[in-house]
């Protein structure tokens, strides 16, 4: 288990419960937080191949795009 492994893992555990706690739970929002869920998917794979920048780019990305999400 690497490094990227567990923060993109708790970047998604964390989309989950931002779900559930923090919003209405409307399908629009859900679509919106997959596409983060997605981002730190790609991150996780970027990260482990060795680009850790652009990795650590995309997590906060995604991570900046959900919580716009779930704020408004």
């Amino acid at each position: 288990m690497t490094f990227f492994d567990i923060i993109t893992v708790a970047c998604f555990i964390g989309l989950v419960v931002a779900y559930f706690h923090f919003t209405a739970r409307d399908y629009r929002t859900l679509i919106q937080l997959i596409l983060s869920g997605i981002v730190f998917a790609v991150a996780n794979q970027l990260g482990n191949a060795g680009s850790v920048l652009l990795a650590s780019i995309l997590i906060v990305a995604g991570a900046g795009y959900a919580a716009l999400v779930v704020r408004g």
